[in-house]
């Protein structure tokens, strides 16, 4: 009897299923990692226009955005998404808008308000006046000359420009909801130079419930996180989890569910399973406000058989490359703790691709061990290997729950398709008072309803539009709760059309999508509110006239940044007092000190009633040294104070 029950137990084993891969997690993300590349498409333009004053040519700033892409094979070729190239491939109308509108501030408005002793916000409504004027004069006859770039940047810092030779359009949507005719598969084919590259394999296994996911890509809250060495070596970063459903898009696609976490960056990245091979290409992910927080929710990849259906007639030859068969052959002996073997493979790998960070990291590693062989421990570790099981509830339920909640809420791109489209929508901020007097970004051509004067039923509170015409109500609060009080009031007064902008203006700013400043900010002022957490500064209040600092003071570690008011920059020579400059908001004064490690170099008095951000030293250091944008704007603005200093003294000896 006992032998029978061992030779059944036996048999049991036998029958158990093996494990789905013979390659560890780390071993099967470090195969697949090296092929996995940022993508960039880069819209610069050069805009002809007319202000009144004859014709000038301007280059305004380019738009910009990111994404992941993958070697699908070892020639050259790579795979995205079509909505990260798009901008750059089929350039949507409204680049060529926002380029035409930041010319006509950069041409337009700034020499007028120059020309009358100004600077951007110092006098708003006279702006406002100057921008309306340039604006009808100017936009219809503008011409712009486009010139779109993309480019792949390898984890080696080695970036190549990149030509689209297949493009399946992303799934758009009209005013209405409903999906654009030409929507396809959200895949784009690139092409850079010839050499050996790393290369992906695409699965020929269906994915299942539970199978591992790795999403590998290049998030931007990790590419611009304030804490992060931005210096450092650029490298992808991996999320895990499983697969966790399987649905349809709107036109009836499969796709497949995962939790593995994913963000803004990450679209066109490959997501991979422990055999290292393809499981799908990431395409849209949801986020879910919760408490004022962005919470993780549930992502969606398109199955590696719709990738290989897409490649169909091109050349590629998914998986294939001379990199991967030394680069796997260095890591299975390194694994083996056959070092000296794993150091010749992976130099040859380095050789034929140099310096991928995931390359030098192992090969480094190799060297040291050979070197230094580790002792050979018990493998407590292959014994104490554990199983995850992940299980999958119900999503009915909610699934419901959130139909019924956003039923009149409206994407960025929705919003964007109904301006194309001739709708003119009303955008409305009605955010609370404190929400709106602390950020002074909001989005261009909002108008400003006070949503305490809507909800208490004010006469006057109701945006100036038809009671058919489409209003989009925006905030930042959590749920956008505020927004959908709103809405439902405005809805209750005969305004047919209300929307809810979906994720608030930080949606709208998620999806780089442009924005304005409340009070035209200068360049410097705008960058330095884009890397300051408000909430977190100190801030101080001067009545008119009063003394903010004194020459020859210490600076205590500080640097000020006008938030409210106007500034006037003051110093004594022979015994005469002279104004030296006059800054509204968004002006940053007191940073000299800091620079110079010297006391104060002139007074600071409050022109206005004033509202001061705090500065401190190490917190400037380090966006001196972190924010390359803000720096060139205070280098700009240091020369320019150079300059004018040269040009005072040359008069001055004549």
């Amino acid at each position: 009897m006992k032998a029978a029950l061992v030779l059944g137990l036996a048999a049991l084993t036998l029958l158990t299923p093996a494990a789905t891969s013979a390659l560890s997690v780390q071993e099967a993300i470090l195969l697949a990692k090296p092929a996995v590349a940022l993508v960039t498409a880069e819209v610069r333009g050069e805009v002809t226009l007319n202000c009144g004053r004859g014709t000038v040519t301007v280059r305004p700033t380019p738009f910009i955005e990111t994404g992941t892409g993958w070697f699908v094979d070892g020639k050259g070729y790579l795979v995205t998404n079509a909505h990260v190239v798009e901008p750059a491939h089929r350039m949507p109308p409204w680049v060529i808008h926002e380029l035409k509108k930041k010319a006509i501030d950069q041409a337009c408005v700034d020499p007028a308000l120059r020309a009358q002793g100004l600077m951007r916000g110092q006098r708003p409504d006279l702006e406002d006046s100057i921008r309306r004027d340039a604006t009808a004069r100017a936009m219809a006859t503008a011409q712009v000359t486009s010139r779109p770039m993309l480019s792949v940047l390898l984890s080696s810092g080695v970036s190549l420009n990149a030509e689209v030779v297949k493009f399946s359009p992303p799934l758009a949507f009209d005013l209405n909801g409903k999906p654009s005719p030409e929507a396809g598969r959200d895949l784009a084919l690139l092409r850079v130079k010839d050499a050996v590259y790393p290369a992906i394999r695409v699965s020929d296994r269906e994915a299942q419930i539970g199978d591992p996911v790795h999403i590998i890509g290049f998030p931007g809250v990790v590419l611009s996180h304030e804490l992060l060495n931005k210096s450092a070596t650029l490298e992808a970063s991996v999320t895990n989890g499983a697969v966790s459903g399987f649905k349809q898009d709107s036109i009836g696609q499969d796709i497949v569910q995962t939790d593995a976490a994913a963000a803004h960056g990450n679209s066109g990245g490959p997501a991979v399973g422990d055999d290292a091979a393809l499981l799908g290409v990431m395409t849209f992910t949801t986020l879910t406000p919760s408490g004022g927080a962005i919470v993780q929710g549930f992502n969606f990849l398109i199955p590696a058989r719709d990738v290989k259906k897409f490649l169909a007639g091109t050349p590629v030859m998914p998986g294939q490359s001379k990199f991967n068969d030394a680069w796997q052959a260095g890591l299975d002996a390194l694994f083996a703790e056959r070092y000296a073997t794993a150091v010749a493979r992976l130099a040859e790998a380095n050789a034929l691709q140099p310096n991928l960070a995931d390359v030098r990291r192992v090969f480094a590693e190799a060297e040291a061990r050979m070197k230094n062989p580790p002792p050979r421990p018990f493998p407590w570790a292959w014994a104490t290997l554990g199983v995850t099981v992940l299980s999958v509830g119900v999503y009915g339920g909610m699934f419901g729950r959130r139909w019924w909640k956003n039923r009149f809420r409206i994407v960025p791109a929705q919003v964007i398709a109904a301006i194309e489209s001739g709708r003119n929508p009303q955008l409305v901020d009605v955010r609370t008072k404190t929400d709106f007097e602390t950020s002074p970004l909001r989005l261009p051509g909002a108008v400003r309803l006070d949503p305490d004067a809507v909800l208490a039923g004010q006469p006057e509170a109701e945006p100036s539009a038809e009671r058919e015409q489409l209003v989009v109500v925006y905030d930042t609060s959590p749920a956008e709760a505020t927004a959908e009080k709103v809405a439902q009031a405005l809805r209750a007064r005969g305004f047919k059309n209300v929307r809810i902008l979906k994720g608030g203006l930080g949606g709208w700013t998620n999806a780089r999508l442009p924005v304005e400043s409340k009070s035209y900010l200068p360049s410097i002022g705008l960058e330095i509110y884009k890397n300051l957490t408000l909430g977190d500064l100190e801030r101080r209040k001067f009545k008119s006239g009063e003394l903010i600092v004194r020459e020859g003071d210490d600076p205590r570690g500080e640097a000020f940044v006008v938030h409210a008011g106007s500034v006037q920059i003051r110093r004594t020579f022979d015994g005469v007092e002279k104004i030296l400059s006059t800054l509204g908001e968004g002006e940053l004064f007191g940073e000299l000190a800091l620079f110079r490690s010297a006391p104060r170099s002139a007074d600071a008095v409050a022109a206005t009633e004033v509202e001061l951000l705090v500065l401190k030293a190490e917190r400037l250091d380090w966006l001196i040294r972190n924010r390359p944008q803000l720096t060139a704007e205070v280098v700009r603005r240091l020369a320019n104070w150079v300059v004018q200093t040269d040009r005072e003294r040359a008069l001055s000896n004549h």
